[in-house]
């Protein structure tokens, strides 16, 4: 089943914007969280009421075999890696994106009309 002109403009706009994140190659998985921590020292500003809480530090998290990782970061690594992290999310989206061209492709076929969920095409 060939793809409207409008679907083939948009996957050529979305290869466009793929190909230059992978020219980047700055993608990184995860998210980068900025906490505030309590030490419970007393007389710690943190424990001052209003609490002063120390930090920010910052938290790159993924996911690795199923499990959860984590690791600090410094300022300026939150800083060099943030769009890092925001590249990997855009890929998401267009990766998304493509898989909504091949849906609406599949739908648009006349010959999907022909097949009910459930049944084995016959022969």
């Amino acid at each position: 089943m060939a793809l409207t002109a409008a679907q083939q403009e948009e996957a050529r706009a979305i290869a466009k914007e793929l190909a230059a994140i992978a020219k980047s190659a700055k993608v990184l998985p995860g998210s980068l969280t900025s906490r505030r921590t309590r030490c419970g020292r007393e007389g710690c500003k943190c424990m001052a009421d209003p609490a002063q809480p120390h930090g920010p530090y910052w938290q790159w998290t993924r996911k690795v075999a199923a499990r959860t990782v984590c690791r600090w970061l410094g300022d300026d690594q939150a800083a060099d890696y943030g769009p890092w992290v925001g590249n990997d999310r855009r890929l998401h989206d267009l990766v998304a994106r493509l898989e909504n061209i091949g849906v609406a492709a599949v739908e648009a076929d006349p010959r999907s009309a022909r097949r009910t969920s459930g049944r084995k095409p016959s022969p």
